[in-house]
């Protein structure tokens, strides 16, 4: 080994020179082989050297955490040289895991009372950097002693190795507070800067603490009052602003100590409004100072006047070439918009021409802020920028704009043509980039205006929407036919023939490019229309019999049950494929979910969904509290029992009884297709797995064809058979008069068929009497295991149902299954309950329903 190592210049220039990575790592390996030598033999002379190298290559990613100890050495020599290397690897190879801080923690309480400044700097430079709790403790004394020193030098130090003593340990905040309030009338600007982050630290932490400081708003107002009038200073001057660092703390924390404070913010509201009028724009110096006199000023209670004048900062901003500022003014308004909308609506024009920047986070932003500015008054202004840019745009802001027009269309339409036209114009410019329930608002908003039904007719009719169009001339393609398209007086009628209709919807069937939704679409559009054409009724038939052997499992069972409608039950066809009532939005719902609310409140179900215009039913699924409640469109036929082989559509549309005064003979035989369901009740539907999944963008006629062409066609048209016609085998008795049960809360036997055993069991809670918690145990009753156990539940409109998870849905010989209902009844009304049970035995699955009659009537009383 040489007498000499290598200089610590002279190895950096030997791995710099080092052309490929294994040259690096050998020379890496034999300084590493030469300095674990060093210090095997306790070479001290060389010591301070080889650290320094060794932190050198630590910083290159090579393993050196065998010179702990080595730094440990050091930091015991009494030269500072030493000191300062030892100091520096602490820092770099000891983190707060180590054991090895209990050695350091002598070290540094010794030289925190060095006589030497330089000494004392070091030692708090580590403390901050690598203090543990413990150490914190131990050492925060002699922190708190510097905080207090003549030495401003020391003071600057102490402040900011108290700044992370806090975060380590809080409750040492009280230690430091006397010694940091007089760090504000300090003349260095160094130990001002560091006692005000001191003093955010502590007033973010604790509330009590934030009290304290506001008293120090008269001395920091007054600072910063003294930096902005402040002449020319060489040794604080950046740019030709005195000290912006010192300036932007200071607004930092008036930020924290006005927030929600009038009296505070009144006295930096003078202040605010200097800074703001006084500072230098030309350089970023003085935009960082606006920037943070905008924040302060939107954060605390300032007066209006004083937040135009930050908005008005912000619309400067958007106009810099630097593209960072103005990104910076675009994310600013969009946290203040909401704070003042018409002061930020002042710089519109500016925003909208944001969205024509080439970057793609400045498009973003401006996009966000676009549709936060939207109202009732500038709707049309804005929709027309908003649909140039989205016809413009890259496929990455397709789907955000489509949707933000969507929604604001929906909050502030001037009128139901313009909405329609507009929402045109979204589905043509986004294509498949649009939200899933963007074809279903449209179709409801046209089945909603009956004056608009033929013009929005005429318009598809031109227009590449294939769902869309499919949908709307299975409604109303007869207008086509009539010339009833309402169309504007600058437009000519559209006008179409019958053979062009069927072309239209055929053209969509053969194409390749067309979904299987979409050609759900079609193929239901199309036996629509045989109802209300009469020449190319056969040519449809034919079409649609063809669909019967399509290699798609969905469109070859559409195929063979409409087909059935042509053959076998012609006389229901006119019935079944009339038009679908309107689709009125719901503005509230009577189910329970367990959403992002964790499932502690009670609220309505989602009402994205097309179908979702039962008007005698509310349809909700509960799964369970970590998951979001999903609307179970099949659950009423699924208590039905007739869609148990078609699982993949919404629920069907049925009109309630008091929709019309005299229905027409073609719903009575649809009433009585369903046995004599007696529509004007309401139920709520609730079940705890997971619901059945529609496909996007299925219409409500092709499922009401589907679904009555299920039960026209599979075997479980035998339960039809079995109950009397006169009864109301869905809700029967839900509204009549209960008999009178047993006064005490008593367990019942909801079921006992097939081998299954359901109880319930009574719980009311005493601070909610409103509110009766049902356990329901289910066991074997024949002693076999019983596989895929599912129970369903309905109860009137008038309750709230909420069902938890079953606790298995394998139930074993002796050992049962429970699963909890929550039933709130806010008008103490009798409760009545339908329920549908599914199992496996011995692998053959038995489904069946039932009505719970024997409930307490006391349960409310």
């Amino acid at each position: 080994m040489p007498s000499t190592p290598t200089r610590l210049r002279d190895l950096i220039r030997q791995i710099r020179a080092a052309r490929t990575a294994a040259e690096e790592r050998a020379v890496v390996n034999k300084e590493c082989a030469y300095i674990r030598a060093s210090f095997r033999e306790e070479d001290s002379q060389w010591r301070c050297r080889n650290v320094a190298k060794l932190l050198y290559i630590h910083m290159l990613g090579y393993p050196a955490h065998f010179g702990q100890l080595e730094c440990l050495n050091l930091i015991a020599s009494p030269r500072f040289t030493d000191k300062r290397i030892g100091y520096l690897g602490a820092m770099l190879l000891l983190d707060e895991r180590q054991d090895i801080h209990v050695l350091i923690t002598n070290s540094l309480k010794n030289d925190l009372n060095n006589p030497v400044q330089f000494i004392v700097g070091l030692a708090l430079c580590t403390l901050g950097a690598i203090a543990s709790p413990e150490m914190s403790r131990d050492l925060a004394s002699e922190v708190e002693r510097l905080l207090k020193s003549t030495n401003a030098y020391l003071r600057k130090k102490a402040a900011l190795c108290a700044f992370r003593i806090i975060g380590k340990v809080p409750e040492l905040m009280e230690m430091f507070l006397p010694a940091t309030r007089s760090l504000i009338s300090d003349k260095n600007h160094g130990v001002l800067i560091t006692g005000v982050t001191l003093i955010i630290e502590m007033c973010e932490r604790s509330p009590d603490t934030l009290i304290h400081f506001k008293k120090v708003v008269p001395s920091l107002v007054r600072i910063l009052k003294n930096l902005i009038m402040a002449g020319y200073s060489p040794e604080h001057d950046v740019s030709g602003v005195s000290d912006p660092f010192l300036q932007v703390k200071i607004l930092r924390l008036l930020r924290v100590l006005g927030h929600n404070d009038a009296e505070a913010s009144e006295a930096m509201n003078d202040i605010l409004a200097q800074v703001a009028t006084n500072t230098e724009t030309s350089k970023n110096v003085g935009n960082a100072i606006l920037y943070e006199t905008v924040l302060s000023i939107m954060h605390i209670k300032s007066e209006s006047g004083l937040r135009v004048l930050a908005v008005n900062i912000l619309g400067r901003f958007l106009l810099n070439s630097d593209k960072n500022i103005r990104y910076v003014a675009l994310n600013t308004l969009l946290r203040t918009v909401h704070a003042d909308n018409s002061a930020v609506q002042r710089h519109r024009a500016t925003i909208l021409e944001c969205l024509k920047d080439p970057d793609v986070s400045i498009k973003r932003r401006a996009l966000e802020l676009s549709f936060a500015l939207i109202n009732g008054s500038n709707i049309r202004v804005m929709m027309k920028e908003l649909l140039a840019f989205l016809e413009k745009s890259d496929a990455e802001f397709k789907a955000q704009c489509s949707s933000g027009i969507v929604s604001a269309t929906e909050r502030f339409s001037p009128n139901r043509r313009w909405h329609v036209d507009t929402l045109l114009r979204v589905l043509i410019a986004a294509g498949n980039f649009l939200r899933d329930d963007v074809v279903s608002n449209t179709i409801q908003i046209i089945s909603e205006s009956a004056s608009l039904q033929g013009y929005a007719v005429g318009q598809l009719w031109r227009a590449p929407l294939a769902q869309v169009a499919s949908w709307c001339l299975g409604e109303y393609g007869d207008s086509l036919i009539n010339g009833h398209t309402n169309a504007s007086e600058q437009e000519e009628p559209v006008i179409a023939g019958e053979d062009e209709v069927v072309d239209f919807i055929q053209g969509i069937l053969s194409s390749s490019q067309s979904t299987i939704v979409t050609k759900q679409y079609a193929l239901t559009a199309l036996t629509k229309l045989s109802t209300r054409f009469s020449v190319t009724v056969g040519r449809i038939e034919d079409i649609v019999t063809s669909f019967g052997t399509h290699l798609n499992v969905e469109l070859q069972q559409r195929g063979i049950e409409y087909a059935q409608l042509f053959t076998k039950h012609v006389a229901l066809r006119p019935a079944i494929m009339e038009r679908i009532p309107p689709m009125e939005h719901k503005t509230s719902h009577q189910g329970l979910t367990n959403g992002s609310s964790g499932g502690n409140g009670f609220s309505n179900g989602d009402d994205d969904m097309l179908m979702d215009d039962l008007n005698s039913f509310t349809t909700t699924s509960i799964t369970s509290h970590s998951a979001p409640a999903t609307k179970d469109s099949n659950s009423l036929l699924n208590l039905l029992g007739g869609l148990d082989n078609f699982d993949n559509g919404p629920a069907p549309m049925v009109t309630s009884s008091k929709a019309s005064t005299a229905p027409s003979a073609s719903n009575l035989d649809l009433l009585d297709l369903l046995g004599g369901l007696d529509l004007s009740g309401s139920t709520t539907l609730s079940s705890a797995p997971p619901p059945i999944t529609t496909p996007t963008g299925s219409t409500s006629s092709s499922l009401v064809n589907n679904n009555l062409a299920n039960l026209l066609s599979s075997p479980t048209t035998q339960m039809s058979a079995a109950i009397p016609p006169s009864s109301n085998f869905l809700i029967d008795g839900f509204l009549g008069t209960a008999p009178t049960p047993p006064p005490k809360l008593q367990n019942v036997t909801a079921y006992d068929k097939n081998g299954l055993r359901v109880d319930f069991s009574f719980d009311r809670p005493v601070d909610n009497p409103n509110l009766v918690i049902v356990t329901l145990t289910a066991s074997s009753s024949y002693g076999s295991t019983l596989c895929d156990f599912l129970f369903q539940a309905a109860v009137p409109k008038t309750f709230q149902l909420q069902m938890m998870p079953a606790s298995s849905t394998v139930i074993n010989s002796g050992i049962p299954v429970t699963q909890v209902m929550r039933i709130l009844n806010p008008t103490r009304a009798v409760l009545k309950m339908r329920i549908k049970l599914s199992f496996s035995r011995d692998g053959i699955a038995i489904q069946d329903q039932d009505e719970v009659k024997n409930l307490p009537s006391a349960l409310w009383q």
